[in-house]
């Protein structure tokens, strides 16, 4: 009988930690599976520069930080201008290179002097937090050179893009990995 018993108590012992490593195993496991990269094969998200509005949500709306949305400059577009509009502060008191009258926040346009009067405009990409202001100056006053790219090397290519979901423009979409990035010059304004 007693046998019988321990038999029992062992069985229902094995049935409770059964139970137990069954209910415990999605709850560790959900981490794991929210965690992985779920990409849609041989697809990348992409900005169509054509469409993107400069809405200042792809800084704000990636799950990177900084956001794997940088500013590029289409040098074949570009008027190399004295002053860009995307790099100096609209209303500035005066036309110099201070801090205060720059237009990206976090100093990521340098300038570079090419011959007079006309000066290269390049974007650090470290600094650049993609936060479209300069994109937005040089579309209003210049000649629409700098765009806004996500950058594969820095985006987990998410499923569900946080930023695709917000963008106001729909500029946001999966394009086939072999060709990631939609080049402003290539297309005709």
């Amino acid at each position: 009988m007693d046998e019988n018993k321990n038999n029992r108590e062992s069985r229902r012992d094995f049935v409770k930690a059964a139970g137990r490593i069954l209910l415990a195993a999605p709850v560790l496991a959900l981490p794991v599976i929210l965690a992985k990269r779920t990409d849609v094969k041989g697809f990348v998200w992409q900005i169509d520069p054509f469409k993107c509005t400069s809405c200042e949500l792809c800084k704000s709306s990636c799950v990177m930080t900084p956001s794997a949305v940088k500013c590029m400059n289409a040098f074949p577009m570009c008027g190399y201008c004295d002053f860009c509009p995307g790099y100096l502060r609209q209303g500035a008191k005066t036309f110099n290179t201070a801090a205060e009258n720059q237009l990206c926040p976090v100093g990521a346009i340098k300038r570079k002097f090419v011959e007079e009067p006309y000066f290269e405009y390049t974007i650090d990409e470290k600094l650049c937090d993609g936060c479209s202001k300069c994109v937005k100056g040089c579309y209003d006053f210049g000649n629409g050179s700098l765009y806004l790219q996500i950058m594969h090397n820095l985006c987990v290519n998410c499923n569900q893009c946080a930023i695709a979901r917000v963008c106001p423009s729909d500029a946001i979409s999966r394009v086939p990995a072999e060709d990631p990035y939609i080049r402003k010059e290539i297309k005709k304004l």
